[in-house]
């Protein structure tokens, strides 16, 4: 039987290692907490998963909560304008369907639940902040070590791979609030969805629903540029001081979303986190002072903003990538090059979400301006915008290159014109009463969107 350690026990280690688990291998899983440490401590993300990081939860029967959470059906967009009285409006508003609802479950039930599962079936869990010594002595007990830890010292062990890391500063102060009290988004009251919306300069409020210790809540979240207005949580500890100051910025820059925040309160003392870290790339091979060699995993290895809200999903495909690639190995020495291999193979989707998340770091350009404010008048780029946080290869096809934005925006108008067209035809065959020649689309609800993102981006 193989002997694999893993360092963390975050969504990418527990994951990997209850599925190296039942593959039948043998699992040491090092944390620096317990899981009823975990389960009463501070929340630790913003952690909406999508479809495909959901199947491979799935695919291992560790989908304990699918019941429980709420299905998120949905993911919206809004972009404000320039301040006027009362605050920001908006611009540009729209909410797309998902091929497959999503879901948001506080890590602190998911991975106290997952450690403690996997302690039952005999996985052996050692209470203990590992470093680099430590883990210098224990590589040798076994076949692989794994880690998993995205933060303190071991992470030292990966050099930053300057090629694939355009920043080398943080390019969000982040600010979360989970609370109860939230009240519905009056456009689509009876489904639930995340909502991004974009302050052009200023920074980014996302609204999640989501499952935490005391039932349903909702998740607030501010990303906002370092040195402006909603970069404004250094130095305060105090919960109730935080989710105040998370409310006061969105009256002013988010006021329709404030509208239905006026009663919320925080779901417990722990519901509340700030930061921020640069968006890095690291090679994947850490080198210990002994001269072994650990593979990186996830975070540790990739770490994206939380702008486009894939921390837990690239944790998930990495988790699932690694599994396939140890199982199919079988019994061969995991050396330097099944380690890089590994890794290049988890690469093929992360390079996707880290080309996507830088992109949405910097002030949007023409053609991405002109594509978010389509999706107000074609609902089709709404759903393929939406669907892109589960699939981000995608955008590959026509989000990036203008030309390539243009064309799928020309294809977008043609198809809605020819059922536009259609439909009137039908409706004169059967000799209906419907006006048939309502809202023929000349392109002006993208001009109109577009040209107020433009004049505050």
């Amino acid at each position: 039987m193989r002997k694999i350690l893993i360092v963390g026990a975050g969504q990418s280690g527990l994951q990997l290692a209850l599925g190296l688990q039942s593959k039948g291998y043998e699992i040491t899983l090092m944390s620096n907490r317990t899981a009823d440490e975990i389960r009463g401590g501070r929340v630790m993300s913003t952690q909406c998963m999508f479809r495909t990081a959901l199947g491979h939860e799935r695919d291992l029967a560790l989908n304990f909560w699918d019941e429980l959470a709420p299905r998120v059906e949905g993911l919206g967009l809004s972009v404000a304008g320039p301040p006027a009285s009362g605050g920001h409006p908006r611009v540009v508003d729209w909410v797309g369907r998902l091929h497959g609802h999503a879901q948001n479950v506080d890590q602190r039930i998911k991975m106290a639940g997952w450690m403690e599962t996997f302690e039952q079936r005999g996985g052996q869990v050692v209470i203990h902040g590992a470093a680099v010594s430590d883990l210098d002595v224990l590589d040798r007990k076994y076949d692989l070590a794994l880690v998993a830890a995205g933060k303190g010292e071991l992470v030292s062990l990966f050099d930053r791979d300057a090629a694939r890391s355009p920043y080398d500063t943080p390019r969000r102060a982040l600010a979360v609030a989970y609370v109860h009290g939230l009240g519905p988004r009056p456009e689509h009251p009876d489904f639930d969805a995340v909502r991004c919306n974009l302050v052009p300069g200023v920074g980014e409020l996302f609204v999640m629903p989501a499952l935490t210790t005391t039932g349903r809540a909702d998740i607030l979240f501010w990303e906002g540029v370092p040195g402006g207005p909603v970069d404004a949580f250094r130095g305060i500890t105090d919960p109730s001081e935080h989710l105040e100051r998370v409310l006061e910025l969105m009256e002013w820059f988010t006021p329709w979303e404030y509208a239905r925040a006026t009663k919320v309160e925080l779901t417990d003392a722990g519901g509340t986190l700030s930061g921020r870290y640069a968006p890095t790339v690291r090679h994947p091979i850490g080198r210990l002072p002994g001269g072994g060699l650990v593979l990186g995993v996830a975070d540790v290895v990739v770490a994206n903003d939380p702008i486009t809200g894939q921390g837990s999903n690239s944790a998930a495909k990495c988790a699932a990538t690694y599994l396939a690639s140890i199982v199919e190995h079988g019994d061969r020495p995991f050396d330097e090059e099944w380690m890089r291999t590994t890794f290049d193979r988890y690469w093929q989707s992360a390079r996707h979400v880290t080309r996507w998340t830088n992109t949405m770091l910097a002030p949007p350009p023409e053609h991405i301006v002109n594509l978010l404010a389509a999706g107000t008048t074609f609902p089709a780029v709404a759903h393929r915008i939406a669907n892109g946080f589960d699939d981000p290869s995608d955008f590959e096809h026509f989000f990036y290159e203008p030309e390539k934005t243009a064309a799928y925006l020309d294809e977008v108008r043609e198809e809605a014109e020819a059922a536009e067209a259609a439909a009137a035809l039908a409706a004169a065959e059967a000799e209906s009463e419907a006006d048939d020649g309502a809202e023929a689309d000349d392109g002006a609800g993208i001009g109109g969107g577009a040209e107020a993102i433009r004049s505050v981006r």
